[in-house]
Protein backbone atom coordinates (compact mmCIF):
# COMPACT_ATOMS: atom_id res chain seq x y z
CA UNK A 1 0.00 0.00 0.00
CA UNK A 2 1.56 3.72 -1.02
CA UNK A 3 -0.25 6.65 0.75
CA UNK A 4 0.19 10.24 -1.17
CA UNK A 5 -0.66 12.96 0.65
CA UNK A 6 -0.88 15.83 -2.10
CA UNK A 7 -0.89 19.11 -0.36
CA UNK A 8 -2.23 22.42 -1.75
CA UNK A 9 -0.30 25.26 -1.25
CA UNK A 10 -0.74 27.76 1.67
CA UNK A 11 -2.50 31.27 0.49
CA UNK A 12 -0.13 32.80 -2.00
CA UNK A 13 0.68 37.07 -1.67
CA UNK A 14 -1.03 38.00 -4.82
CA UNK A 15 0.36 41.77 -4.57
CA UNK A 16 1.79 43.34 -7.22
CA UNK A 17 1.16 40.08 -9.55
CA UNK A 18 -2.30 40.21 -10.88
CA UNK A 19 -0.98 44.26 -11.71
CA UNK A 20 2.13 43.09 -13.71
CA UNK A 21 0.92 40.73 -15.99
CA UNK A 22 4.23 40.28 -17.20
CA UNK A 23 5.46 39.27 -14.21
CA UNK A 24 2.45 37.12 -13.54
CA UNK A 25 4.12 33.67 -13.79
CA UNK A 26 3.32 30.82 -11.54
CA UNK A 27 6.48 30.44 -10.30
CA UNK A 28 6.75 33.96 -8.51
CA UNK A 29 4.30 33.59 -6.07
CA UNK A 30 5.83 33.43 -2.58
CA UNK A 31 3.65 32.38 0.26
CA UNK A 32 1.50 35.82 2.24
CA UNK A 33 2.21 36.28 6.14
CA UNK A 34 -0.89 34.21 6.53
CA UNK A 35 -0.09 31.62 4.52
CA UNK A 36 2.84 31.34 6.33
CA UNK A 37 1.38 31.35 9.40
CA UNK A 38 -1.46 28.76 7.52
CA UNK A 39 1.55 26.32 7.14
CA UNK A 40 1.72 25.28 10.71
CA UNK A 41 -1.56 23.39 10.23
CA UNK A 42 -0.45 20.94 7.16
CA UNK A 43 2.84 20.29 9.71
CA UNK A 44 0.15 19.43 12.49
CA UNK A 45 -1.47 17.11 10.30
CA UNK A 46 1.41 15.31 8.95
CA UNK A 47 3.12 15.01 12.27
CA UNK A 48 1.65 11.56 13.08
CA UNK A 49 1.28 10.23 9.35
CA UNK A 50 4.84 8.48 9.29
CA UNK A 51 5.46 9.74 6.70
CA UNK A 52 9.02 8.81 4.21
CA UNK A 53 9.33 11.26 1.10
CA UNK A 54 8.91 14.34 0.61
CA UNK A 55 8.49 16.02 -2.72
CA UNK A 56 7.15 19.12 -4.16
CA UNK A 57 6.14 21.00 -6.95
CA UNK A 58 9.64 23.49 -7.79
CA UNK A 59 7.09 26.87 -7.53
CA UNK A 60 8.47 28.26 -3.92
CA UNK A 61 5.05 28.79 -2.46
CA UNK A 62 4.34 24.91 -3.02
CA UNK A 63 7.78 24.35 -1.33
CA UNK A 64 7.61 26.70 1.58
CA UNK A 65 4.17 24.86 2.64
CA UNK A 66 5.63 21.33 3.05
CA UNK A 67 8.98 22.78 4.19
CA UNK A 68 8.47 23.46 7.45
CA UNK A 69 7.00 19.93 7.88
CA UNK A 70 10.01 18.44 6.21
CA UNK A 71 12.21 19.97 8.69
CA UNK A 72 10.34 18.40 11.56
CA UNK A 73 11.41 14.70 9.99
CA UNK A 74 15.08 16.06 8.80
CA UNK A 75 13.73 15.37 5.59
CA UNK A 76 15.02 16.69 2.20
CA UNK A 77 12.40 17.85 -0.84
CA UNK A 78 12.61 16.39 -4.19
CA UNK A 79 11.02 18.91 -6.87
CA UNK A 80 9.73 17.51 -9.42
CA UNK A 81 8.88 20.10 -12.75
CA UNK A 82 6.01 18.17 -13.73
CA UNK A 83 4.00 18.61 -10.45
CA UNK A 84 4.11 22.34 -11.65
CA UNK A 85 0.79 24.52 -11.85
CA UNK A 86 -0.59 24.78 -15.50
CA UNK A 87 1.10 27.56 -17.04
CA UNK A 88 -1.57 30.17 -17.83
CA UNK A 89 0.97 31.79 -20.28
CA UNK A 90 2.30 35.72 -20.00
CA UNK A 91 -0.22 38.20 -20.24
CA UNK A 92 -2.68 36.23 -19.33
CA UNK A 93 -5.04 37.97 -16.62
CA UNK A 94 -6.93 34.86 -14.60
CA UNK A 95 -10.53 35.66 -14.84
CA UNK A 96 -13.62 32.78 -13.66
CA UNK A 97 -14.61 32.73 -17.00
CA UNK A 98 -11.03 31.17 -18.14
CA UNK A 99 -11.27 28.80 -14.80
CA UNK A 100 -14.63 28.01 -15.37
CA UNK A 101 -14.09 27.42 -19.41
CA UNK A 102 -10.71 24.99 -18.83
CA UNK A 103 -12.96 22.91 -16.55
CA UNK A 104 -15.87 22.55 -18.96
CA UNK A 105 -13.32 21.64 -22.02
CA UNK A 106 -10.17 20.63 -21.15
CA UNK A 107 -8.51 20.97 -24.23
CA UNK A 108 -9.37 25.02 -23.99
CA UNK A 109 -6.64 27.01 -23.90
CA UNK A 110 -4.73 30.41 -24.90
CA UNK A 111 -1.98 30.31 -27.35
CA UNK A 112 0.69 30.73 -24.79
CA UNK A 113 -0.49 28.53 -22.12
CA UNK A 114 -1.65 24.71 -21.14
CA UNK A 115 -5.02 23.27 -21.48
CA UNK A 116 -5.89 20.88 -18.48
CA UNK A 117 -5.51 17.60 -20.45
CA UNK A 118 -1.94 18.78 -20.86
CA UNK A 119 -1.61 19.55 -17.42
CA UNK A 120 -3.25 16.03 -16.32
CA UNK A 121 -1.05 13.99 -18.61
CA UNK A 122 1.82 15.79 -17.88
CA UNK A 123 1.00 15.14 -13.71
CA UNK A 124 -0.26 11.57 -13.89
CA UNK A 125 3.31 10.98 -15.53
CA UNK A 126 5.26 12.24 -12.88
CA UNK A 127 2.55 10.68 -10.46
CA UNK A 128 3.22 7.37 -12.44
CA UNK A 129 7.18 7.71 -11.74
CA UNK A 130 6.63 8.45 -7.90
CA UNK A 131 4.64 4.92 -7.42
CA UNK A 132 7.10 3.39 -8.96
CA UNK A 133 9.88 4.85 -7.31
CA UNK A 134 8.36 5.00 -3.77
CA UNK A 135 6.13 1.39 -3.86
CA UNK A 136 4.86 1.34 -0.30
CA UNK A 137 6.23 4.19 1.14
CA UNK A 138 3.87 7.32 3.10
CA UNK A 139 4.45 9.71 0.63
CA UNK A 140 3.82 13.90 0.51
CA UNK A 141 3.67 15.73 -2.36
CA UNK A 142 3.54 19.45 -2.62
CA UNK A 143 1.23 20.96 -5.23
CA UNK A 144 -1.28 23.45 -6.57
CA UNK A 145 -5.21 23.48 -6.77
CA UNK A 146 -5.40 22.73 -11.22
CA UNK A 147 -3.05 20.45 -10.95
CA UNK A 148 -4.34 18.37 -8.03
CA UNK A 149 -7.66 18.62 -9.68
CA UNK A 150 -6.36 17.05 -12.97
CA UNK A 151 -5.15 14.39 -10.88
CA UNK A 152 -8.32 13.24 -8.80
CA UNK A 153 -10.42 13.88 -12.08
CA UNK A 154 -7.80 11.22 -14.20
CA UNK A 155 -9.17 8.76 -11.18
CA UNK A 156 -12.85 10.32 -10.79
CA UNK A 157 -13.81 12.00 -13.86
CA UNK A 158 -16.76 13.43 -11.98
CA UNK A 159 -14.47 15.49 -10.30
CA UNK A 160 -14.73 18.59 -11.72
CA UNK A 161 -15.43 23.05 -11.46
CA UNK A 162 -18.03 22.85 -8.77
CA UNK A 163 -15.62 20.22 -6.59
CA UNK A 164 -12.35 21.94 -7.37
CA UNK A 165 -13.53 25.48 -5.88
CA UNK A 166 -14.09 23.78 -2.73
CA UNK A 167 -10.08 23.19 -2.35
CA UNK A 168 -9.14 25.41 0.09
CA UNK A 169 -5.41 27.08 1.12
CA UNK A 170 -3.79 24.60 2.53
CA UNK A 171 -5.66 21.24 1.61
CA UNK A 172 -4.57 17.46 1.68
CA UNK A 173 -6.11 15.11 -0.59
CA UNK A 174 -4.81 11.77 0.47
CA UNK A 175 -4.36 8.96 -1.77
CA UNK A 176 -4.06 5.36 -1.84
CA UNK A 177 -2.42 3.10 -4.06
CA UNK A 178 -1.80 -0.79 -4.36
CA UNK A 179 1.47 -0.48 -6.56
CA UNK A 180 -0.11 1.56 -9.52
CA UNK A 181 -3.53 0.72 -9.02
CA UNK A 182 -5.79 3.53 -7.41
CA UNK A 183 -7.63 2.61 -4.36
CA UNK A 184 -9.57 5.50 -2.64
CA UNK A 185 -9.06 9.35 -2.42
CA UNK A 186 -10.26 11.66 0.60
CA UNK A 187 -10.90 15.27 0.86
CA UNK A 188 -9.46 17.03 4.20
CA UNK A 189 -9.78 20.25 4.81
CA UNK A 190 -7.30 21.23 7.53
CA UNK A 191 -9.29 24.23 8.68
CA UNK A 192 -12.16 22.14 9.16
CA UNK A 193 -9.79 19.24 11.03
CA UNK A 194 -8.67 22.66 13.16
CA UNK A 195 -12.13 23.30 14.45
CA UNK A 196 -12.97 19.62 15.01
CA UNK A 197 -10.04 18.62 17.39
Amino acid sequence: MTLIYFVRHAQADHDGYEQDQEKATNEDKPLSEKGKKDCQLVTDFLQDKNIDIVISSPYVRAVDTVSPFAKTIGAGIETIWDFREREKGKGVKFTQEYFENQWRDFSHKLSNGECLSQVQERNIKALQNVLEKHKGKNIVIGTHVVSLGTIINHYDNSFGFEQIRKIGNPYVVKMQFDGHRFLSYDMIDLFDVLFKT
